[in-house]
């Protein structure tokens, strides 16, 4: 005799499990097919100057964006530039939190039109960047320059960089000290040979040819670093001493001018007084007898 048997309950739990797997392999489905065009960055290079940090890639995107991210070591990762379309980000109000720290940035790639994009986007990482020893040194500029007969004084100006102590930006020698000196390349403006002199300050003071006019730039040093020891030189300034007349000189042709006039007046008053004196005398000799 059969068993009779009952009809099948349909189980509410595995429709359930049956719509989430097919909804995951949809998700999988889409990734793919939203990732398959986009190109992972490379070419990740440092761009920094007195700390100004950009980092910059390619290629420049078709159909696809990317965002980068930046972490100190050992460090969590932030968020900066978001889903952009350009190849560089600036990543200073980073680093400058501690130039001494050593980072690496990384720029992801993701679908252009990847709304709500949940799949793991293809991304590159940096070489690690440290601020302090790496950062480019800004051009110097001459302040102010002078030569008396054998001396010539040079003060340089310290280059500003983007690190900032209560609101105020800091020099290069704020924050590299004595680390930073200056190098001084001068000569002769008639000549090509070019002396060299070396300060740990902002001040020169080197012994010249008098009577010679002289041509000289500066430049910045780190000599402790590796890499990146030296700035650009700085525009060229040249002294002038055939150009005009010297202080000395002007004080020397104002005393003989004033001798000069002092001695006109005075001759000018001897010969009025000669003059008179005369015009009394021959006044005398032609003035008629007086009868009694």
């Amino acid at each position: 005799m059969a068993t009779p048997t009952g009809s099948r309950v349909p189980c509410p739990e595995a429709a359930v499990v049956r719509t989430l797997l097919l909804g995951w392999i949809l998700l999988q489905v889409a990734g793919a097919a939203g990732t398959r065009d986009v190109v992972a960055a490379y070419n990740l290079t440092w761009k920094s100057t007195n700390f100004k940090t950009i980092l910059e890639w390619e290629p420049k995107p078709i159909n696809h964006v990317y965002t980068v991210e930046i972490s100190p070591r050992s460090g969590n990762w932030k968020r900066k530039c978001f889903y952009t379309t350009n190849t560089e980000c600036d990543l200073t109000d980073e680093v400058v939190k501690d130039v001494n720290q050593i980072y690496t940035a990384r720029v992801s790639s993701y679908p252009a039109n990847a709304t709500g994009f949940s799949g793991e986007p293809p991304f590159t990482n940096s070489l690690e960047f440290t601020p302090y020893l790496e950062t480019n040194l800004g051009r110097p500029a001459i302040q102010s320059f002078e030569q008396v007969g054998t001396k010539l004084n040079v003060t340089v100006q310290d280059a500003r960089t983007l690190l900032r102590v209560n609101g105020t930006y800091l020099s290069l020698r704020d924050v590299f000290g004595k680390n930073l000196s200056y190098t001084l390349y001068y000569w002769k403006a008639s000549s090509t040979g070019k002396k060299t002199a070396k300060t740990n300050t902002n001040e020169f003071l080197i012994d010249v040819d008098q009577g010679e006019d002289y041509c000289f730039n500066v430049q910045a040093v780190i000599p402790s670093r590796r890499t990146n020891q030296k700035s650009l030189e700085s525009p060229i300034e040249c002294t002038s001493q055939q150009k005009g007349v010297s202080g000395e000189t002007f004080i020397i042709i104002g005393a003989v001018v004033i001798v000069i006039i002092i001695l006109i007046v005075i001759l000018t008053v001897c010969l009025y007084k000669c003059r008179k004196a005369r015009a009394g005398h021959v006044g005398k000799e032609h003035a008629p007898l007086s009868t009694v």
